[in-house]
């Protein structure tokens, strides 16, 4: 109560702790002590006290209950501060509720102990990793964007880049940390390891003898720029587990084993499947993954057979149907299956059986069993797709071809060939170009083929089942190139190089088990492109206000983590809350 000459006026003041103060504020005015006997129909200044007394005790309980409606007042004659932000990102929420669960934070903690520095490397590397899912950028922009989080970050540019160096000698042990602690998150699959290799380039057309990693090499997209190679190791679910980075003029047959016994040391695993593509599947790889508890899966090329094992893989008869109590058993010659056509349900149930043959090979003393697939369903999306590539040579070669250089070895213009004479024999005076019908021919071939090796003896199922698997970690790379926007690479020294693939895979890990929490109910970008828009406008000394569009998917992601933003307006007291495992060094 505020007493004047002519007047009493009651008031509900609220307690505040801003900056490190504690303070107060009004929260409502309730009036003159006149104003207040008659709205409520009393006769004695103490019946007033007491119902005011009685109010603020209701006030309390329903912002200790979360039930008090918050009352903002706006001008539309006041001008808003200059500079003040007032638009902050929250999808890094979900993120940072991961990063804990790895134990980040800790990890973090163990090398800071071992180093002594003086910046916050927790702070730095997880702006780093939010930051690669949300605005990927620079390290200069990534330092600026992440004043627009919840939470702001407490160090400046200089000290991201001295973290890179910590970063980057600290890349394995980061690495067998977020494997140790994924147990908190997700249970993981490692009875079947998947690995593969990509290339990342650079922005720059020259390779750097000072530097050993970024190098001329083998690139799919034939830019002439230097690359560098990343190989990566996922589990049977789908988590990234562990990576290199490898110069880009290296045998990406020989970027296997050194990561793989990194992971036998450093990870306590020893009993494992490898499965892996033709391109790292050289004999010395296949005999080192079948030692003692590991085995390997490895696809094997049909063109690149000796020509008996090709002739028995393309021989129409001989084949099985995978284990089905309703595949028609009867069929041994997969040439027969088009003549089924007629029957639309009978063709339609072979069109999802797979075929197999096997048999066990044995060169220079070394013994694998070889098993070959066929699927009518992987025919017919074959030749769509070249009869799509036709389409296009045929198209170029009515408009008139300037140039016949073929991009890689999936480029139509292959199916284009270049004769000098006329169909008479007489000698032409210009060249004359169609489609080469032998290179159509010995393409369709091995349209529905598909061959596999491996030391194991699970059934042909098993094994297929297993090596389909691979997709997801060619999605994993898809998501680093495109929505982490990892290339092109604009460092040049080894240790930066190292560390921004570092927190590339680590930002990987988390986004893949964020993924599992809402059981992959959504694509990669449809999660990606929420998190980014995930904004609340930010109430003055009130709380935020969330300026996204609630959908299906956020209620998903509300409900795996167990914590809400929908509302009106989240308090300052409740958004505090879904922060409190970070250690903050500002007031939010």
């Amino acid at each position: 109560m505020v007493e004047s000459a002519n007047s009493k006026s009651y008031y509900v003041i609220k307690s505040t702790y801003k900056y490190g103060k504690h303070s107060s504020e009004v929260a409502e005015k309730l009036g003159t002590l006149t104003e207040l006997k008659q709205r409520l129909g009393l006769a004695e200044e103490s019946d007033v006290a007491e119902w005011a007394h009685g109010y603020i005790a209701e006030l309390n309980q329903k912002e200790k209950e979360g039930k008090l409606n918050v009352v903002v007042e706006y001008s539309p004659r006041k001008q808003i501060t200059k500079d003040e932000q007032v638009l902050y990102n929250g999808g890094y929420l979900f993120l940072q509720r991961i990063y804990r669960e790895l134990k980040l934070n800790s990890t973090c903690a163990k090398i800071a102990e071992k180093y002594k520095f003086g910046f916050d490397l927790d702070s730095i590397l997880s702006r780093l990793i939010y930051g690669r899912v949300l605005f990927p950028s620079s390290k200069l922009t990534t330092c600026r964007l992440s004043e627009k989080l919840i939470q702001p970050p407490n160090f400046k540019l200089p000290e991201i880049y001295r973290a890179l160096d910590i970063i980057c000698r600290e890349a394995d042990f980061l690495q067998a940390e977020v494997y140790r602690n994924s147990a908190n998150v997700s249970a993981r699959d490692t009875g079947v390891l998947y690995y593969d290799l990509t290339n990342f380039f650079f922005e720059i057309e020259q390779a750097d003898e000072e530097h050993e990693l970024r190098q001329y090499g083998k690139s799919k997209e034939n830019r002439p720029n230097p690359i560098v190679q990343l190989g990566l190791f996922m589990d049977g679910g789908g988590i990234p587990l562990s990576f290199c980075v490898e110069r880009g003029n290296m045998n990406e047959q020989l970027t296997l084993k050194p990561l793989e016994k990194k992971i036998l040391r450093d990870f306590g695993l020893s009993r494992f499947v490898v499965c892996t593509d033709a391109g790292l599947a050289s004999e010395d790889n296949r005999k080192f993954n079948s030692r003692g508890e590991r085995g390997f899966i490895t696809t094997q090329s049909i063109k690149k057979l000796k020509k008996h094992l090709k002739e028995w893989s393309l021989d129409a008869k001989g084949w099985k149907v995978t284990n089905d109590p309703e595949a028609p058993d009867e069929i041994h010659d997969i040439s027969e299956l088009d003549n089924r056509k007629d029957d639309q349900e009978a063709y339609a149930r072979l069109k999802g059986k797979i075929f197999f043959k096997e048999r066990w090979i044995n060169e220079n003393d070394f013994e694998q069993r070889f098993i070959v697939t066929f699927s009518l369903k992987y025919r017919d999306y074959q030749r769509k797709i070249r009869a799509g590539q036709i389409e296009r040579a045929e198209k170029l070669i009515k408009k008139g071809i300037t140039q016949l250089k073929k991009v890689n070895q999936n480029d139509y213009r292959r199916f284009v060939k270049k004769t000098s004479t006329t169909k008479g024999g007489e000698a032409a005076t210009k060249e004359f170009y169609s489609i080469d019908g032998d290179v159509v021919a010995e393409e369709s071939q091995y349209d529905g083929f598909y061959g596999v090796c491996t030391n194991l003896e699970d059934s042909a199922e098993e094994i297929a089942r297993i090596n389909s698997g691979r997709w997801e970690i060619e999605e994993s790379f898809k998501i680093m190139k495109s929505e982490f926007r990892a290339r092109p690479v604009h460092l040049s020294l080894d240790d930066r190089i190292t560390a921004h693939f570092t927190t590339c895979f680590l930002a990987l890990v988390v986004f893949r088990l964020l993924e599992k929490k809402i059981q992959g109910k959504y694509s990669a970008h449809e999660l990606i492109e929420m998190l980014r828009t995930f904004d609340f406008f930010k109430v003055k000394d009130k709380g935020y206000a969330p300026a996204y569009t609630r959908s299906d998917l956020t209620d998903a992601l509300h409900e795996a983590f167990g914590f809400r933003t929908d509302y009106e307006i989240v308090t300052n007291k409740d958004m505090k809350y879904i922060c409190c495992s970070n250690k903050l060094t500002r007031d939010i």
